[in-house]
């Protein structure tokens, strides 16, 4: 091959290789397009807050039937665990040995009636006779002092007679109030005495709760110290042992008259409607009330937060559509959000939806639900 064909080939080489370089280069890749993110934008709103407690269920009223007289139990004439009424008859006692006491104080009211009688008919002959003269004036003072003691004695026989007719009808052992009847204490054939608990009758419907609050929720509960519970005109909810919400609402009634020292809580009793008597004395459950309120708070849904070592953070959309990372202060749950407390303002954009965004980046924000 001649000098001059060399040279054409490296030449001819040295082009190739020149313009694959120069086909080889391009233009810089253009920037992805910013990342869909979905925004609340945070209002400042009124919000209510609840407090929850443990409740015990107990009767409105309860009341211990007991007898009033002792003697051996000869019937029950109630069913256990039903409803019964004032006055109804619950058990029976003997009544033979008190039927026979009265009997007895009948008769002692006769005889002192008569006795009464004769003292009387002594008097009224014996005056006239007084009078003129004919026996000593200490026969008549006699004769008046006989009519008052026979008085006297004819009261005694009335009072006598009372108590054993009372007697009597104490046989018949009645319930107190309008409730229902718990099972019997008491057997059929017992020997019982006035401090014999024969069974208990409970109202209720309605039903009454009891639960302590502690004193700062007291206090944060009082109206300008005057000691009136704000939340007595809220409503209560009842949250059953079987996590079921109890359908009725229920009020508080009443605040007890001091603060457990050895707790620091004070007593609060409430009443539930019942007409179905579902719930009886003895019941756990929870009782939850709206205690305050708190007027301009900022709310981010709780997925908006992320917790880092103890301290809070979200991600806030700039008016540059630049993502910017804000520690927050957080403060009491409501439902599925979460009030700020600081580091938020009205009308930031909080992110919502859209994962790995970091601080600087830009974003196509829309709005979230």
């Amino acid at each position: 091959m001649s000098r001059s064909s060399v040279s054409s080939l490296v030449a001819f080489i040295f082009v190739g290789l020149l313009s694959q370089a120069c086909s080889g280069t391009s233009a810089a890749p253009a920037p992805p397009p910013p990342q869909s993110v979905g925004v609340v934008n945070v209002m400042p709103e009124r919000v209510t807050l609840s407090d929850e407690w443990v409740a015990t269920l107990d009767g409105n009223v309860n009341a211990q039937i007991r007898p009033q007289v002792s003697g051996y139990l000869i019937r029950r004439d109630y069913q256990e665990g039903a409803a019964v009424r004032k006055g109804q008859v619950l058990f029976e006692i003997d009544e033979r040995p008190f039927a026979a006491v009265l009997a007895q104080a009948r008769a002692n009211r006769a005889e002192a009636q008569a006795q009464l009688g004769k003292a009387q008919r002594d008097l009224a002959r014996d005056k006239p006779i007084a009078e003129a003269r004919a026996i000593p004036q200490s026969q008549l003072d006699n004769d008046q002092q006989a009519v008052l003691a026979a008085e006297a004695a004819v009261q005694s026989a009335d009072a006598a007679v009372q108590s054993a007719e009372l007697n009597v009808g104490f046989t018949k052992v009645t319930s107190l109030i309008d409730g229902v009847a718990a099972i019997a204490t008491a057997q059929i054939g017992d020997l019982v005495t006035p401090s014999t608990l024969l069974t208990t009758v409970s109202q209720i419907d309605p039903i009454k709760v009891y639960f302590p609050i502690s004193e700062q929720q007291y206090l944060r509960m009082t109206a300008s110290g005057r000691g009136q519970v704000l939340g007595s005109r809220s409503p209560l909810t009842l949250t059953l042992a079987d996590d079921t919400v109890y359908p009725r609402t229920g009020t508080m009634t009443a605040v007890d008259r001091e603060i457990d020292p050895k707790t620091g809580t004070i007593r609060i009793s409430g009443l539930f409607p019942n007409p179905a008597h579902t719930l009886r004395p003895g019941q756990y459950g929870r009782v939850r009330a709206e205690t305050r309120a708190i007027d301009g708070a900022l709310l981010v849904p709780q997925r908006a937060v992320t917790e880092i070592q103890g301290t809070y953070q979200l991600r806030v959309v700039g008016s540059d559509d630049t993502a910017h990372v804000r520690r927050v202060t957080v403060g009491e749950r409501v439902g599925s959000r979460w009030i700020i407390t600081d580091g938020l303002q009205s009308g930031d954009s909080v992110i919502v939806e859209g994962a790995s965004i970091r601080d600087g980046e830009r974003v196509a924000p829309t709005a979230a639900e």
